[in-house]
């Protein structure tokens, strides 16, 4: 199995909201901001060939699927769809991907499903041989949506992957489309049901995966949320994410699983430590991957 860092469109939003209740004194140091307060983020996905005989594609970016007016109010920098290009890029084309697994629905995720908007057409699916992969609790959500998060999500998204006929709702640890080779765990302080996918390592002595490496989506969305008191504004339940922030890293570095980051403009993926003080740092930073073995 080879692993691919795929580039997606590329945003800029505003770093206080990134950052919740760290002051910008602080998370300045981590990311600077540009005349807006809005700092970089990248939309990254992960590519993974041959898994369980599949080409898989964790996650798909925000895409371009915003008409311009929302695309410039979301800081959508691009107006091309940049994770078909890096697909190709990578040699692979979206008909190729077999199983789309997704964390959650929220656009920034899940808008790469969508084919570049033009003027006049509707919605259009793209991945048209692929079985979309989601978790059961954020399914619900997705139908129907909280005030808070109602204009994360794609109202036309939900549909459109029920009509497709290759939905997978996964409840559990593991998926019908992937068998054991990727173990799903779930949070709720971002989202309800954001679902973390864990290509497994080897096994180790007491029966666990040992060595894989996770997606972490919104639990994580690069290096400076690994400070386990970090925070966004866009969490639903700040406290309760500190909380499963901080199992979850534990349980990574126990196992030596490595940390796949989606939002990280510079790094890709990157092992968990601690320093000095006890604090979750990371190292063996990775910016990008390029057909690299597990």
């Amino acid at each position: 199995m080879k692993l691919w860092s795929i580039r997606g469109n590329t945003q800029r939003l505003d770093g206080g909201a990134m950052f919740g209740n760290a002051p910008r004194a602080v998370w300045e140091k981590w990311a600077a901001p540009d005349d807006l307060n809005r700092i970089e983020l990248a939309c990254r996905a992960l590519l993974a060939s041959p898994l369980e005989g599949r080409t898989v594609l964790f996650e798909t970016g925000i895409g371009a699927f915003f008409e311009p007016r929302m695309r410039e109010r979301y800081g959508v920098q691009e107006s091309e769809h940049v994770l078909m290009e890096s697909l190709r890029e990578a040699g692979f084309e979206h008909e190729d991907i077999d199983v789309v697994v997704l964390s959650h629905l929220h656009f920034d995720h899940a808008g790469g499903l969508l084919a570049p908007w033009c003027e006049g057409r509707e919605p259009e699916l793209l991945f048209p041989n692929a079985t979309f992969v989601v978790g059961a609790a954020h399914w619900q959500r997705a139908l129907q949506p909280h005030p808070r998060d109602r204009a994360s999500f794609i109202p036309e998204l939900p549909a459109l992957l029920q009509a497709s006929g290759r939905l997978e709702i996964v409840d559990g640890e593991y998926s019908k489309a992937l068998g054991r080779s990727v173990r799903f765990s779930f949070s709720d302080g971002h989202t309800p049901g954001l679902m973390l996918a864990e290509i497994a390592g080897p096994e180790g002595a007491q029966g666990q995966p040992y060595g894989g490496l996770v997606f972490c989506a919104d639990l994580i969305p690069g290096r400076s949320w690994v400070h386990v008191p970090i925070t966004m504004g866009y969490d639903r339940n700040a406290e309760l994410l500190i909380d499963e922030k901080r199992s979850f890293l534990e349980d990574k570095l126990a196992r030596g699983v490595q940390l796949f980051f989606t939002h990280d403009p510079q790094v890709a993926m990157a092992r968990v430590g601690r320093d000095e003080k006890g604090r979750f740092v990371t190292s063996h930073e990775q910016g990008e991957l390029v057909g690299a073995e597990l």
